[in-house]
């Protein structure tokens, strides 16, 4: 493994510890802002752009997909090349994409900006974590890894409302051009504060990368364009389906059977890190899932806006950062078993879910803020403690393989659980739609008779929208309310597994062996 220079965090200067882990996390929160940040400019670069509705989609799937792909190359980059090189060369090159792509005359050229910009930014976020981890002594660590949860948690839930300010009173290129005088600050900080390393020649797992490559492009392209094409009724689904799963056959096959793997193997081995990537799973899936489902909502169910509706979200990451800052405070003590925090912040995020299921048509924007506010407070006390138990009882020589595959579980579970819930929604909307529309009959409104429609005119056909109009409206609800019924027992579900973590473990010379 590389030495990045922060093995050695318990010697690190004062002014070094500061600064460093500063120009990590402010790279963490501009990568994981573009993730979500471009969403709502979709419309507009559509409109300049000359983009159909279905192609322009591709700005958002080709960042998704370069990232998938990349996130497993990061620690054979670090031993290859030292971290130095490779953080410093993925913020620059990061930087240099958002420009491309706030100058992008065509869709095309968006679209080679963008997997750029996926390429470069993958590699941000697993090494800013071990940055962040290798730059404190072990009793400190709970606070580095605050620190860089909050960019994590944060962004994703302030890109929207950033997004929208930025592209209604500026441009929406102006959404990447921001990217700009940020990269070149951290570039520079990087490049002077990460120490030039050890570059270590490990060998490179070929058929093992073009596997895993291949499985998750299968399985993006899969998700995101699922719904386009009305899912396994397509051929193309069903093709991208199969190729899906049997490259990640293949890559299991492979992987307990090579000498040198892309993912070592010491890191399944960890019951810790394992069972974390399980729980991964679950509290990402409740959390991206309900983040997709709240915009929708609230601007085509309840009539706000863009900017509004942001706003009703962003109580959300204020919950989130207070329960960071005192489950990091409780973490960092030692005298609570991190175990618990990680229970109480599931049983607040399944109630949160809870109070979404009595959402309604006529409500007013308190019960959002209330239900987003314990969302993020619950997020908050499982984020800390979650990404700590992963890393006690691992090698320090496994951090930055530990923390691609990390960023790789998160952003596949993310991915699954958006595709699923909109896929979800739209079925439930469908059963939800007929259901309602039984009960719209002639005899419970006589403004359907036909013959005084007839007689109406224009005005009989209004009417007929009207209503028609209405029965969506209740059966889009009614299909909301019951995604949240699920995340809420997703939460719930997923606490029995947390008592199977160590709290506490030391690593002997042995990777991936503990002792307690």
């Amino acid at each position: 493994m590389a030495d990045g220079g922060a093995s050695t965090g318990e010697a690190m200067a004062p002014l070094k510890r500061l600064l460093l882990p500063f120009a990590a996390m402010l790279g963490t929160f501009m990568q994981v802002l573009d993730t979500s940040i471009a969403n709502v400019c979709l419309p507009h670069m559509q409109a300049q752009l000359n983009a159909t509705p279905e192609s322009v989609t591709w700005v958002l799937t080709s960042y998704i997909l370069a990232a998938a792909v990349a996130t497993p190359l990061t620690g054979t980059l670090e031993n290859w090349l030292g971290r130095r090189a490779v953080f410093t060369g993925a913020v620059g090159g990061f930087t240099l994409a958002s420009a491309m792509c706030g100058g992008a005359p065509t869709l095309g050229t968006m679209v080679i900006a963008r997997v750029l910009q996926g390429l470069f930014g993958a590699l941000l976020l697993p090494l800013a974590q071990a940055v962040m981890i290798d730059s404190y002594p072990a009793e400190k660590r709970a606070r580095a890894i605050m620190l860089w949860s909050m960019a994590t948690m944060i962004a994703p839930i302030v890109g929207p409302v950033i997004g929208g300010i930025i592209t209604e009173n500026m441009s929406w290129r102006w959404v990447f051009y921001i990217n700009i005088p940020v990269g070149i600050f951290c570039t520079i900080a990087l490049w002077l504060l990460v120490a030039p390393g050890r570059p270590v020649r490990r060998p490179f797992d070929m058929t093992g990368f073009a596997l895993l490559a291949t499985a998750f492009a299968s399985l993006q392209l899969m998700l995101d364009r699922g719904t386009l094409q009305d899912w396994f009724d397509s051929t193309e689904i069903k093709l991208e389906a199969a190729v899906a799963v049997s490259a990640f056959w293949m890559y299991f096959i492979h992987s307990i059977t090579t000498r040198h793997p892309l993912i070592p193997r010491p890191l399944f081995r960890d019951r810790n890190f394992a069972m974390a990537m399980a729980l991964m799973l679950v509290v990402v899936s409740v959390q991206y899932s309900s983040q997709a489902l709240l915009p929708p909502m609230l601007q085509t169910l309840l009539r706000y806006s863009t900017e509004q509706a942001g706003i009703l979200m962003a109580p959300r990451g204020f919950g989130t950062m207070i329960a960071m800052l005192i489950s990091g405070r409780m973490t960092s003590s030692g005298k609570v078993d991190i175990r618990i925090l990680m229970i109480f912040g599931l049983a607040v995020l399944s109630f949160s879910q809870y109070l979404m299921t009595g959402f309604d048509l006529e409500m007013s924007g308190m019960p959002v803020v209330i239900g987003g506010f314990l969302q993020g407070f619950g997020m908050g006390f499982v984020a800390i403690p979650l990404t700590i138990v992963a890393y006690v009882t691992l090698s320090p020589k496994l951090s930055t393989d530990a923390a691609a595959v990390f960023a790789m579980v998160r952003n596949l579970s993310a991915s699954v659980a958006i595709a699923s819930v909109g896929a979800l929604t739209a079925h439930n909307f469908q059963e939800f739609h007929a259901s309602v529309g039984e009960h719209v009959t002639q005899a419970s409104m006589p403004l359907l008779d036909g013959r005084l429609i007839d007689q109406l005119g224009r005005a009989g056909g209004t009417v007929a929208a009207m209503i028609d109009a209405e029965v969506n409206r209740q059966a889009a609800m009614i299909a909301y309310l019951n995604d949240y019924w699920l995340m809420k027992w997703g939460a719930l579900l997923a606490m029995p597994f947390i008592l199977m973590l160590r709290p506490r473990g030391r690593v002997t010379a042995e990777p991936g062996n503990v002792v307690d």
